[in-house]
């Protein structure tokens, strides 16, 4: 049975350091606007929407609008370390998962994602291969119960998400190809922001 959009809960990561960018991602702005704010309109999502930062990068501009902020244990083990800092404290039977650093993606690539994961039962996790074949960690959706896995996964030292799919109840599926190349827009220096900017100021 299919799970009702308001009971699915978006996390949003935003804990990267953004060495190449200068500064920490969460603090960046789209226009006049945090980041984390513009983000939130853009995938007006209907469900529960928590953010996940770092020790010593709290409470970014824009934190207040999320239903609880919560920050990784340790710092510096990446983006898989925030999805099971989310994992361990939502009790929800699926999630899904962007990143602070994406701001091309959607409600809709979400609600995509969710709906390839609930229509396959034994898969315990959905993420994204693009039409030229390369694959996107993220949208990411979870079930719950890939929560013991990833946190094995940590224990060993392996911090890669793409990696997830060394098992076979994980998958990368092909995403519609009506999707549009800016989905994949990721910021990691000044200039992908400066250029995000420009394109949205073309389009006004």
């Amino acid at each position: 049975m299919s799970i009702p959009p308001s009971e699915i809960p978006m996390v949003m990561l935003a804990g990267g350091e953004g060495a190449r960018m200068g500064t920490p991602k969460g603090l960046l702005r789209i226009g006049q606007q945090p980041i984390l704010s513009y983000l939130l309109a853009r995938v007006a999502w209907p469900g529960p929407k928590f953010l996940v930062t770092a020790p010593g990068r709290e409470h970014p501009p824009g934190w207040e609008a999320f239903d609880q902020e919560w920050a990784d244990p340790v710092a510096g083990l990446g983006p898989l370390r925030g999805v099971l800092t989310a994992l361990e404290r939502v009790d929800a039977p699926l999630l899904v998962f962007a990143t602070v650093d994406m701001p091309g993606i959607g409600g809709e690539h979400l609600a995509w994602a969710v709906a390839q994961l609930e229509q396959s039962a034994g898969r315990l996790g959905v993420m994204c291969r693009r039409a030229d074949g390369q694959i996107e960690p993220f949208p990411l959706a979870l079930r719950r119960e890939s929560r013991r896995l990833i946190s094995e996964r940590l224990e060993r030292g392996s911090r890669s998400v793409h990696r997830l799919l060394d098992d076979q109840r994980f998958a990368a599926l092909s995403v519609p190809g009506e999707w549009e190349p800016e989905v994949w827009i990721n910021l990691n220096e000044r200039r992908d922001l400066q250029q995000f900017v420009d394109s949205l100021a073309k389009r006004e």
